[in-house]
């Protein structure tokens, strides 16, 4: 009988130091879109969120868990019930990042949202939740999209949210050299809730610009989904994609995010790797 008990001591053992060590962590939720959600990695598939590859730029008692989810906008998130699985969770201590745009701008009643009303009220929504729970919510724009149009004067208001193809351009088509983000006032937005509530706001759309730009149209194209035909089971006729990042796109915009949460919440800057302090090289 001593025995049996002993062996059920010992069983019970490693079940309550995981259960320790998960309390005395701390959590990184996320929530937002595809540019930040896990993909699946069957068929060989590249395309990574940047979410996805923001624990390989951290260290120490701490853990990601992303929510992110394509095609969501900040409405349809809390619509279809997903931020209230996360409010649950959160606790003392933890951080929230939280990023929409992309799908907030496109028309019809699931997503659309409008900036300077309904955007910024479930921006503030989501972040004043996670401060009545104890945690910090780090406010993020949308990361700019590889749009080089060839002529610069058109507007980002009236391009769509996924033009013909936040897969498109074709192969072909003619592209110039200016970068022209897509995004008009819906950058403002996470701006303007994070100064009204004191809380850290990480302007990544601009450090994504700077970084597109700064490699211009061609070499730019190594961070997206710019896939030949024939190489992957995933897509064998191939795929140009402008929007989603590619695996290696999701680690430079994750060491890119890292290097900034570390700059604006000193609170993190334990938890952030010192390598990625230098941003990675460009192939």
């Amino acid at each position: 009988m001593k025995f049996i008990s002993s062996l059920v001591l010992m069983l019970a053992l490693p079940l309550a130091i995981l259960a320790q060590e998960h309390t005395d962590s701390i959590t990184v939720f996320m929530i937002g879109d595809s540019t930040m959600a896990n993909k699946p990695l069957k068929d060989e598939n590249q395309e990574r969120g940047w979410g996805q590859m923001l624990p390989m730029m951290l260290q120490g008692k701490i853990r990601v868990d992303n929510h992110a989810m394509n095609g969501r906008s900040s409405r349809s998130f809390i619509n279809e019930g997903r931020w209230d699985k996360v409010i649950e969770q959160i606790r003392p201590g933890d951080y929230l990042i939280i990023q929409f745009g992309h799908n907030d701008e496109k028309p019809g009643e699931k997503r659309h949202t409008d900036p300077g009303s309904t955007f910024d009220d479930n921006l503030r929504m989501f972040a004043q939740k996670a401060i009545d729970k104890g945690a910090t919510p780090i406010l993020m724009n949308s990361i700019v999209r590889r749009n080089f149009p060839a002529n610069v004067s058109e507007k980002a208001e009236d391009r769509d949210d996924n033009p013909p193809s936040a897969v498109g351009p074709t192969k072909n088509a003619e592209e110039g050299d200016i970068l022209v983000d897509t995004h008009g006032a819906y950058l403002i937005s996470p701006r303007t809730v994070a100064e009204e509530l004191s809380v850290p706001f990480v302007d990544i759309n601009a450090l994504t610009h700077n970084l597109v730009q700064g490699l211009g149209r061609e070499k730019s194209k190594e961070l997206f989904m710019w896939i030949p035909a024939n190489t992957y089971k995933f897509c064998p006729d191939g795929k140009i994609d402008n929007t989603h990042l590619n695996i290696y796109g999701g680690k430079v915009v994750a060491a890119i995010a890292a290097k900034a949460i570390a700059e604006e919440v000193p609170s993190m800057k334990q938890y952030i790797k010192p390598g990625i302090q230098s941003l990675p090289q460009i192939r």
